[in-house]
């Protein structure tokens, strides 16, 4: 597979997966304030603000807008074409992506990415934005989970596969963090927090339902929200999709369907970090999250899954630029190991 083809499937899945997590987070918190009375303008922006900064785009927010509103963030992640990261713009990269590879993906695929992006350009957009916020995420949603059900249903299991796959999970875990992220402000540095005020349950019941794993939650532990449990849940279960451990196991499987090499061994830096990620997870504890803390320990673990990105980029897409002399070098080299040491060449 051409390296080319390989970046655009990749970034098509980190795009899409991209664009439903923004969309989870923001839906969750403008539902939220519906909990919240009598917030001052401080209360509001302390609020939003840790949603900018889990995104990572806090300095390019504050150049764009003076204050954290909810209009100015929601504006900001969800049309705002100078953010990369907003959700139109995700969708946007998404197509241009699947554009070209064209010939590598399903018709169904390219006419479902092709109908979200046309939507969110369009003057219905907006005018459900205005309408109803909520209806307009769920949109956003369910055409990023047809796409995926799409790519599960009609994507031949070849190295384009494993390659959207890589782009999928890695996004996933990546934004998972930085959802759980949101609540760490209400935590102490370290240590395992103490019983949460019903305001602070309401912000960790957000980040649940965020993440879509309200349901899956309450199964396991019941009702009661514990932000220890939550973080337990969303970054160490192997069951729940939407975790950390889940996505990064995901995400190894299918950097060694594309080398080909089996587990416990590696080919290149992204399959030894995949492996030691994974492996830290496994063998992690709750306790040892909050021994050095919560916000720490995501920290951490966005930048073991950042390194894990550029190494795929490394091994798969980047090619080094050789100069001519470099080529006629190499030409010469590939001669005598072809004729021998001593063979005239003509």
């Amino acid at each position: 597979m051409l390296s080319r083809v390989a970046n655009s499937l990749y970034w098509m899945s980190r795009y899409i997966e991209r664009a439903e997590s923004i969309a989870r987070l923001v839906d969750v918190n403008l539902q939220l304030l519906l909990d919240f009375r009598n917030l001052d303008d401080h209360a509001l922006d302390a609020h939003w603000i840790p949603i900018v900064q889990s995104s990572g785009d806090e300095e390019l927010f504050r150049r764009l807008h003076i204050r954290a509103t909810g209009r100015t963030v929601t504006q900001f992640l969800v049309f705002q074409a100078e953010n990369p990261n907003s959700i139109t713009s995700s969708i946007a990269q998404a197509r241009e992506n699947a554009r070209m590879v064209r010939d590598q993906i399903t018709a169904e695929l390219w006419e479902e990415i092709n109908r979200l992006y046309l939507f969110l350009y369009s003057p219905r957009a907006g005018q459900l934005w205005r309408e109803s916020p909520s209806d307009f995420f769920l949109t956003i949603k369910n055409g990023s989970l047809l796409l995926q059900g799409l790519t599960d249903a009609t994507v031949v299991r070849n190295e384009g596969w494993f390659f959207t796959q890589a782009g999928r999970y890695l996004e996933r875990a990546d934004k998972t963090s930085r959802i759980l992220d949101v609540r760490h402000a209400s935590l102490p540095a370290k240590g395992v927090p103490l019983v949460p005020s019903q305001a602070d349950a309401l912000g960790w019941s957000a980040v649940l339902r965020s993440c879509s794993a309200w349901d899956a939650y309450k199964a396991l532990h019941g009702a009661e929200v514990q932000p220890a449990l939550v973080a337990e849940f969303l970054l160490l279960s192997d069951d729940f999709p939407r975790s950390v451990r889940f996505s990064v196991r995901h995400l190894n499987t299918a950097l060694r369907r594309i080398s080909g090499v089996a587990d416990g061994r590696f080919c290149n830096d992204a399959e030894k970090l995949a492996g030691r990620l994974l492996a830290e997870l496994q063998f992690s504890t709750a306790d040892d999250i909050f021994d050095i803390g919560l916000h720490t320990y995501i920290d951490v673990a966005q930048a073991k899954l950042n390194a894990i990105g550029e190494a795929l980029f490394q091994a798969y897409i980047f090619q080094p630029f050789q100069t001519l002399e470099d080529h006629e070098l190499r030409q010469q080299e590939e001669q005598q190991q072809q004729f021998g040491p001593t063979a005239e060449l003509p």
